[in-house]
Formats: structure tokens, C-alpha cells, sequence
């Protein structure tokens, strides 16, 4: 049996198919899996010990429905697929697997209806299930065994390599995401960083893209230089890397929360405008979530807060969090 999964984007989701992959090749070991993901996305699963093949859509060359067509019909000639799992259920994906032109089965997204009393501030958002128990819905069929959320990301030693000493056994942040509101205010990430380097005496790693380099610039500034901003200087294998060696990660509800909890690190993850049940966390996670009456108000966050107080952030400080920091050790020694 050889099978096509689909997943063009992002990194977070990518790697959330992980646990998927594994149950799918635990009860069939014959099978062979391919992957299929947009290039810009392709190392968030790339080395993954569950996948035979990755498969990679550029945007630029492979867009549009002509190419559409013509890409579909190439990975179709070459991978002469029994099934196809489209776990992305846009239209992009749904035109490649009609191509592809093998028996699909499909990601169900929540009812159009839902998402636009959402958007219209009409409802809060609310989830019916993890993101990877929904993915398992996808495989009814296959009677695959759901477990836990045993999230993989994979990294090579020649990954491991490029982590400096200096750089092991940090605190790490991760001070980015894809929605502004999805951030965590950079003033309390700086005074955190602070803090912690007073108590732990090591500075603090910041990771993240290009994108992230001037916030964690001005992060560094604020706590009085205790931080070594590698946002844009490795990459996400290499974060991969880093954090299987780093002491902990504080991070937004973004792609490195993921990248930690496939190589298991401890992660303090903080949710604001989106809904921590979306993913079902393990004893190492620990939520950092106020719950507040109008949260959660987005799937996937905004530009602004839509009622102007971003309360669900500002009211979370860097000495709360820290004395949860500090509550988490306390319990782990006991």
C-alpha cells in the first residue's frame, strides 16, 4: 500500500501529523507514506522516520490551476497512490487530490456558519476536539490506535553540531507568531529574561525567523543584554536542535511550541485570543492561560485586539509567570 499525505502548511500543523504517521505505520509497517508540504514548510517534517518520501509544492511554480493540474498529474505518475489523506481541506489541496484522482479522505473543518458568527464577534470560538484527534478522524477506516499527542520533530547531528556550547542548557523564548495577538508582550518577556538570568546566572537563547530579529533585538535591550538573539541565525532544524538541549522554552502559541514538544523539552506556553484545547498537552507542557471571559475570540488570532484591552496578554506579567516557573521546579523536585 503507498499512500499520499497532505499538509501544505504550517509548521505547527505540519508537525502536529506526526503522531498520525507513526500509528499509521506501527499498524501497517508495509506501508509506504509520502508527504506533501510547501516548501517554506518542508523542515518542519523533513527526516521524520514515519515518511518514505517528501514532497514539495512550490507556490511560485506550482500555483495557479493549470500547474495545479500538471504537478498533481506528475506525483500521480510517480506514486501511483492507493489512498490519498488531504488533511489541509483548502481549495489547493482539494484540487491536487482530485487530479492525483485516487480514493481521499478528508480533514472535516468546522461548519462555514461557525467560523463567520466567529469572525463576526457573534460567538466565542470553541473547539470540538484536539487538532491531532481530528486528524485521526481522517483515518476512521484504518482503525488506527489514537494514544497521546506523541508529536516527533526531527533533526540531524550535523544540526546538533552547529549549537555552540554557549548556547546549551539556556532558558529559551520564542517571542514570536504568525497574529500579533497572539503575542506576548515583549516588555514582559524582557523583564522575565531578567529575572531568570538573575536567578539562574545564563543568559537567555531567543529563537525565531528574520521576522522576529528586531523584537528579540529590543527584548535584549530592555533586559540589559542577558539574551543571545539566534532569531534568523539557525534555523528550524537547528532550533530543533537547541532545544533538545536547552533547560526550558517559554513560548507563544506559535511553531516553536511544537518544535519543543517533538523533541521534548520542558515548554511554558502562553494562549490569549486562542483556544489551548485545540491541542492535549503532556505533564512537561505547562499553560499559561487567563481564561478570560472574551477569550477565546480567534482561531488563529489578529492584527489587534478586537475589544482594544488585549487583557488575555497584558495581565499575564513576567513575575507571574516566573513564580509559575518557579511553582513547575519546586514540584518536579518533590
Amino acid at each position: 500500500m503507498r499512500i499520499l499525505i497532505i499538509r501544505l502548511s504550517s509548521i505547527g500543523d505540519v508537525i502536529l501529523t506526526t503522531p498520525i504517521l507513526k500509528a499509521f505505520k506501527e499498524k501497517y509497517p508495509k506501508v509506504k507514506i509520502d508527504f506533501l508540504v510547501m516548501d517554506k514548510f518542508k523542515k518542519s517534517i523533513e527526516g521524520c522516520p514515519y515518511i518514505d518520501k517528501v514532497i514539495v509544492f512550490n507556490k511560485e511554480k506550482n500555483d495557479g490551476f493549470k500547474n495545479i493540474k500538471i504537478f498533481a498529474k506528475k506525483i500521480k505518475k510517480e506514486g501511483n497512490y492507493d489512498y490519498v489523506f488531504d488533511l489541509h481541506s483548502k481549495v489547493r489541496s482539494k484540487l491536487i487530490s482530485f487530479f492525483i484522482g485516487a480514493k481521499t479522505f478528508s480533514y472535516k473543518k468546522r461548519m462555514w456558519w461557525k467560523t463567520l458568527l466567529v469572525k463576526m464577534r457573534l460567538i466565542r470560538y470553541k473547539v470540538d476536539d484536539t487538532i491531532v484527534k481530528n486528524y485521526f478522524k481522517v483515518f476512521k477506516k484504518f482503525e488506527l490506535d489514537y494514544k497521546n499527542e506523541d508529536i516527533t520533530f526531527s533533526f540531524g547531528e550535523k544540526d546538533l553540531k552547529k549549537i555552540k556550547k554557549e548556547w546549551r542548557n539556556l532558558v529559551v523564548f520564542a517571542p514570536g507568531a504568525s497574529k500579533n495577538t497572539k503575542k506576548w508582550c515583549f516588555e514582559e518577556f524582557a523583564k522575565l529574561a531578567k529575572i531568570i538570568f538573575e536567578k539562574y546566572g545564563k543568559k537567555i537563547a531567543i529563537i525565531g525567523g528574520d521576522e522576529d530579529f528586531e523584537i528579540a533585538n529590543k527584548i535584549n535591550e530592555l533586559s540589559g543584554d542577558v539574551c543571545i538573539n539566534l532569531c534568523g541565525i539557525i534555523n528550524l532544524k537547528e532550533s530543533g536542535a537547541l532545544l533538545s538541549k536547552s533547560k526550558f522554552l517559554v513560548t507563544n502559541d506559535s511553531g516553536p511550541f511544537h518544535i519543543a514538544r517533538g523533541v521534548k523539552c520542558k515548554t511554558f506556553v502562553i494562549f490569549g485570543p486562542t483556544n489551548p484545547g485545540m491541542f492535549e498537552l503532556e505533564k512537561r507542557d505547562t499553560l499559561i492561560y487567563l481564561n478570560e471571559k472574551c477569550s477565546p475570540c480567534s482561531l488563529h488570532g489578529d492584527k489587534v485586539c478586537p475589544k482594544k484591552h488585549f487583557n488575555c496578554m497584558k495581565k499575564i506579567t513576567a513575575m507571574k509567570l516566573f513564580e509559575i516557573i518557579e511553582l513547575n521546579s519546586e514540584q518536579e523536585e518533590n
